[in-house]
């Protein structure tokens, strides 16, 4: 599993002392009884727009016009329409191969935005795959320092291949800004010294930097409902807690395989405040209070799936069938995870093919409505 960083979360000007660190009070127990005690819901809030420095991005990104103030030196590529369509197609080929309930979801969405959509999907997932891919044993610095130069390279119109051509594209035709890319790389220089998170507000930020920049990156493509009910800064709120929900969802998921590598996932505080340590995790055994810190843990992410519904609902129409495809898919991550007893150590949470696909007329229910799931 991927960690993607903080880029200033080493400064600690950068965040209050109250905003850092997650408060978990815990009921005694009682000595009266041997059953466990009853712990407070944990903590749920995250870290807002404001203290990530993002009110920036949301301006910018909510322009009418890709080309305003400091874009104005750059000139859009002129790319032969056959190496574009080539550049896109290769892209569709990827997300149809990796991400098949997604991408089904693009098919509604105006041809100008899915193919976007696509190229934002691939370049996520090179990103991802300089850590945990199969050339994730020569990772370096370096190459996150390349990586990095090159991404600067696709927003000033010099790609360096066909599926960054693609990218570049797309920047020039929607107002799409660095940051969100940049955090992105800058979280996977933590994730190759990173593996333990003392609390929720640090797991928080790898959540941000994992998934939540990719909900940054997709509401300039996907489009805001004229008719939309939140303002705009509440649309890019329930993008982040999207992503948030949702790599809540892989970490609880992925738990045993994380724990063969050495890595836990999950807040340490927390942890101990259930009797819990990375012993615990290290074992793979199920306890009691096991099952008790998870259901906390599988609240909170449903948390934040509540919340990003309300965005998801007030998103340009023809977008909305992919974004309730995620939500619905991770919310049955969850539910499966509960029927495993809790048992995300031995057995993995695996939603076929089948239960993916019966989902979709649901999702796509889901996106003609206004209202959010109840």
């Amino acid at each position: 599993m991927n960690t993607f960083s903080l880029a200033a979360g080493n400064n600690p000007a950068f965040l209050s002392e109250k905003s850092i660190r997650a408060q978990v009070i815990v009921a005694p127990p009682n000595k009266q009884s041997n059953t466990l005690p009853v712990f407070p819901q944990l903590s749920k809030p995250g870290i807002s727009l404001t203290d990530l420095r993002l009110q920036e991005v949301v301006k910018r990104q909510s322009r009418t016009n890709p080309f305003a103030r400091e874009d104005q030196a750059r000139q859009k590529p002129n790319f032969h329409p056959s190496f574009l369509e080539e550049s896109y197609e290769r892209c569709r080929k990827i997300c149809e191969e990796y991400a098949k309930s997604f991408y089904l979801g693009t098919l509604l969405m105006t041809e100008e935005r899915r193919k976007a959509i696509w190229a934002i999907y691939v370049w996520c997932r090179r990103t991802d795959e300089l850590v945990d891919g199969p050339n994730a044993v020569h990772m370096s610095s370096e190459v996150l320092d390349r990586w990095e130069e090159r991404l600067e390279d696709i927003f000033d119109g010099r790609p360096f291949d066909m599926l960054d051509a693609a990218l570049t594209d797309t920047i020039f035709n929607f107002p799409l800004d660095i940051k969100p890319f940049r955090d992105m790389i800058e979280g996977m220089r933590m994730d190759t010294r990173k593996c333990r998170y003392e609390n929720f507000q640090e797991l928080y930020l790898y959540c941000y930097y994992v998934a939540g920049t990719v909900g940054l990156m997709s509401v300039p493509v996907m489009g805001i409902s004229p008719e939309s009910l939140l303002s705009v800064r509440g649309i890019y709120d329930a993008a982040l807690y999207l992503g948030i929900g949702n790599q809540l969802t892989n970490i609880l998921r992925d738990v045993g395989e994380d724990a063969m590598r050495g890595r836990v996932y999950l807040p340490q505080d927390e942890l101990a405040q259930f009797g819990l340590c990375d012993k615990d995790v290290f074992s793979r055994k199920v306890s009691d209070k096991w099952r008790e810190f998870m259901k906390e843990q599988i609240a909170r992410a449903r948390f934040y799936f509540n919340l990003a519904e309300e965005g998801a609902s007030q998103l340009d129409k023809a977008s909305r069938w992919p974004v309730w495809s995620s939500l619905l898919l991770y919310r049955k991550i969850l539910d499966v995870i509960e029927e495993n007893d809790y048992d995300n150590f031995t057995k993995r949470a695996y939603v076929g093919r089948t239960k993916k696909f019966l989902m979709l007329p649901l999702a796509y229910t889901r996106s003609l409505s206004n209202t959010k799931l109840l």
